[in-house]
């Protein structure tokens, strides 16, 4: 058996990783990641081999260590003379060994890319046939720094110049490497899918992240013999797994059971049986064959969320899928799950803990996760919440997870290890809640996404209340389901696509009392003048509006009606991140269907209370919106089964700017910007003409004719119709042409050539990133950048107005730096971004890892001057801009 010291003591000294003494050899190293590559896949399901097995073009017994043999080879090209020179004591033990290292061969530095144009001599392979499959084997290892390669970039990744010695010590090293791993003779494969190049990019990526941790892998030769090294390092690699949580697969359901059994446990309440809908969805779902495509429309309140995990129980019990991700529009509907998500889970985790992880910005500052985080490794809790999962790009590592659709989505574009979301998210169960909630852009991209979970072995359950039928056309295309040969089905209605071929079902939902409409005049004073009168009569009621701006101002008014006498709330999305979430908690508390609910309040909200909160009120008034956001915020009217005060009984909702006389001023309400003209013209339109709205029999009339081509009334005047059937609707045309081509130019086609799915794919950047590529949105819009406010005082900067100071030319304090962080908010405020973007971060932000994708927002008595704006943070408002002095009111 070789061992290190049969090596010449060239091929044994180059170093991959710094350190005392020799540092880290390259062989030592590459023979470390493969093993912990092997013991990841030893954790996974059998699914997850059988998928491997069948991409990759091998035996299910080759795949383990044939993928672990190409994952460790990723580091092959820190054996280059440009690599070499980044640490001056192992240069000098590489020249004191003989290895020259002449100018001229330092200008390649990229060990990356140098792997995969070194191992194209190495690697054996049988004829000509089988240069593709190297080719794609070496894009994909050559990828663990955060983005493929391309062919020109290969090209030059090869020294030139380099004295022979280089190249005999490579031989060795790799010599040793594959004799030591590589099963008996070359893989029969020819070529490789574009979704197995990326599967093994971002296996590369994370098993390089594990093995390059010197607290779980000693740096040095921890062995003699190689295979001695090798196993060693798998013990360290099983220990190492353990110690993040990263646990072997574990279906939760392990016995046949009911759906009344089932969603009895996802509650945790006994007495509850199925519902209609989940009863329907159940039988869809007996006897599913291979990954499933289950697509949910159902009202509000029929139990969709308990569908979900019951869907992945039957899923993950037919497929062995390794875990769930339910995807929501914001965090705010994120938080809200997380809990319910942790009751299911409590309800069928084992003796085993099962890791959960909340999957958004905002996540460090929950109190569930940070209690998870707290017991992690403690007995007692069935659930946990690995801190190693919880580092940017790696949440979706996690078995389990709830979080925003952008997290999932950043799988399809070309950022910095985008094909780790990928390997997170394959073999996976993935819930896209409130699929209607986007525009043109970020829907092409959800198809996307549905496209590559489709290719990866994932299952996929789409859920909405309100989809247009052109939407749900689309969603079924991406999946591969011919739309033409779609049932027409009443409304609720489920659609299942697997190997079986597409089925669908309709149920009974329980009818809802009729809620009337009633319109009121868009003006704030307006909206102000009829919830006084509304809340002077008892009860909680809800003003939900369109921007931030209007909230602001309603909530200075309100305020200064009502005083004291009702309790007043504003939450939005323009407070720090801490507060936020305090007043979510505050919204869940007095709305809830649990909380103590005032016997007068008024929550003054935006859209961030208008989904996937389970959130109750007497009376609501709401700005015109698209009529599926409409019926969204009216499906929290009368929610809850509760006593209503004597004068709220009839449910009502009034809506600002549904006067049937004119449409309103979209402009000066700013809806225009926020809303699309021509969807709003036509809800106003229709629904202006309706006196009630009979839920849920009549949510998918509205919906099917507001969002097709139905004629509109008659009666309308002229000079409306003209602006919605002509201007707005030329626009609203080019709008969503022109947002479908950006999808699909930003999106990673999964079917596209490895070689060239990366071509004309600018290399993007989330948010905070440094780079020179353009950066690759989930949704579009302005510009946004998250700041942290912190407060201009003597002695430097302070967490607030009157605290204590501290240097922000010096490194921070773990302890102040979370609080720092926990105060983060976004903004996309055109002068406030470009302020910020042209700021360099001062040294307590740049040299914390928590902090160093933010920047400061520094107030000095409160505010930030900018040319005529004035930028206040104020603790009842929020974020406030203004323009020329402070005036008290939001603009």
């Amino acid at each position: 058996m070789k061992g290190f010291a049969d090596l010449s003591d060239q091929a044994r000294r180059v170093w991959a990783k710094s350190g005392d003494g020799f540092g880290h050899g390259v062989l030592a190293h590459l023979l470390d990641v493969a093993a912990v590559a092997e013991r990841m896949l030893a954790y996974e399901p059998a699914s997850t081999l059988d998928w491997a097995a069948h991409a990759l073009g091998l035996e299910r017994e080759q795949v383990a260590r044939w993928v672990a043999c190409l994952v460790g080879l990723h580091d092959f090209g820190k054996a280059i003379p440009g690599f070499q020179d980044k640490w001056l004591e192992g240069r000098q033990t590489d020249e004191a060994l003989g290895l020259a290292f002449p100018d001229r061969s330092l200008g390649v530095t990229d060990h990356a890319c140098a792997s995969a144009a070194l191992l194209w001599e190495h690697l054996p392979r049988q004829g000509v046939r089988q240069m593709l499959w190297i080719r794609h084997a070496l894009q994909a290892i050559s990828a663990h720094h955060g983005y493929n390669f391309n062919q020109s970039e290969f090209n030059r990744a090869k020294p030139a110049f380099e004295p022979p010695a280089w190249n005999e010590a490579r031989r060795e090293i790799f010599e040793a490497y594959w004799g030591v791993l590589a099963p008996q003779g070359a893989p029969q494969i020819e070529a490789l899918a574009q979704p197995a190049v990326q599967w093994l990019a971002g296996l590369t990526s994370v098993a390089d992240w594990i093995g390059s941790n010197p607290e779980w892998f000693p740096l040095g030769e921890r062995h003699a013999l190689l295979a001695e090294h090798h196993a060693d390092a798998c013990v360290r690699a099983d220990q190492a797994l353990q110690q993040i949580g990263w646990r072997a697969f574990q279906p939760l359901l392990t016995a046949p059971a009911t759906a009344d059994h089932l969603i009895a446990r996802i509650v945790q309440r006994p007495e509850l049986t199925a519902r209609p809908l989940q009863v329907e969805a159940d039988r869809l779902l007996d006897g599913v064959q291979g990954p499933a495509l289950l697509l949910v429309e159902a009202p509000m309140g029929e139990g969709k969320t308990e569908l979900a995990f019951l869907a992945h129980l039957r899923l993950q019990a037919a497929n062995q899928h390794r875990g769930l991700y339910v995807a929501l529009p914001t965090q705010a509907t994120g938080n809200a799950l997380f809990s319910r998500a942790l009751s299911f889970l409590r309800g069928f985790a084992a003796d085993t803990p099962l890791d959960v992880q909340l999957v958004h910005g905002g996540a460090a500052l929950n109190e569930q996760v940070l209690a998870l985080r707290g017991i992690y490794g403690a007995d007692g809790d069935s659930v946990v919440s690995s801190a190693w999962f919880s580092q940017r790009r790696r949440p979706l590592l996690s078995p389990y997870g709830v979080g925003t659709v952008d997290q999932a989505l950043f799988a399809t574009l070309n950022v910095k290890h985008h094909f780790v979301r990928l390997w997170g998210l394959s073999n996976r169960v993935v819930v896209l809640d409130e699929v209607h909630a986007y525009d043109t852009y970020t829907s092409g991209l959800i198809e996307a996404l549905l496209r590559w979970l489709k290719a990866m072995g994932s299952s996929v359950v789409l859920m909405s209340a309100t989809l247009p039928a052109p939407r749900r056309d689309a969603l079924l295309r991406a999946w591969g389901v011919e739309v033409d040969a779609v049932p027409e089905l009443s409304y609720p209605r489920l659609f299942l696509a697997d190997d079986r071929g597409l089925q669908g079902a309709t149920c009974a939902s329980r009818p809802l009392p009729p809620i009337h409409l009633q319109a009121v005049q868009e003006a704030i004073d307006s909206l102000v003048a009829k919830a006084c009168e509304l809340v002077q009569q008892g009860g909680c009621g809800a003003l939900i509006v369109n921007t931030v701006d209007r909230a602001q101002s309603l909530y200075l008014k309100l305020k200064a009606q009502v005083g004291d006498e009702v309790g007043l709330l504003l939450f939005h999305a323009r407070f720090p991140a801490d507060q936020r979430s305090q007043q979510e908690q505050m919204v869940l508390a007095r709305f809830g269907q649990g909380g103590e609910r005032p016997a007068k309040a008024l929550l003054i909200a935006t859209q961030v209370a208008e989904q996937s909160l389970d959130i109750d009120f007497d009376f609501m008034l709401t700005d015109l919106a698209p009529v599926d956001l409409i019926l969204q915020r009216a499906g929290r009217l009368h929610r809850h089964q509760r006593e209503r005060p004597e004068a709220h009984r009839q449910a009502t909702l009034y809506v600002a700017g549904l006067a049937p006389d004119a449409l309103p001023d979209l402009k000066n309400t700013a809806w225009e910007y926020v809303y699309e003209p021509y969807i709003l013209g036509r809800t106003w339109a229709l629904l202006s003409r309706e006196r009630e709205l009979l839920l849920p029999q009549e949510i998918d009339r509205l919906v099917q004719a507001v969002y097709d081509s139905e004629d509109l009334p008659a009666d309308l005047a002229e000079v409306d119709r003209a602006f919605i059937e002509d201007e707005a609707y030329g626009s609203y045309l080019g709008k969503r042409q022109t947002e479908r081509m950006m999808a699909l130019n930003v999106a990673i086609d999964p079917e596209a050539e490895p070689q060239n799915a990366y071509t004309q794919k600018n290399r993007g950047y989330e948010e905070g990133e440094e780079g020179l590529g353009l950066p690759n949105y989930t949704r579009l819009g302005d510009d946004s950048v998250t700041l942290v406010p912190v407060h201009q005082v003597p002695g430097g900067w302070s967490l607030t107005p009157d605290g204590e100071a501290f240097d922000f030319d010096k490194p921070l304090p773990n302890a102040l730096a979370k609080k720092l962080h926990a105060r983060q908010l976004k903004t996309s405020r055109t002068a406030l971004v470009k302020h910020a973007q042209a700021l360099e971060s001062p040294c307590a932000f740049r040299e914390h890892p928590l902090l160093r994708h933010l920047k400061p927002l520094v107030l000095t008595d409160g505010c930030l001057q900018l040319g005529r704006l004035t930028v206040r943070l104020d603790d009842e408002l929020g974020l406030v801009y203004q323009r020329g002095a402070a005036s008290g009111l939001p603009e």
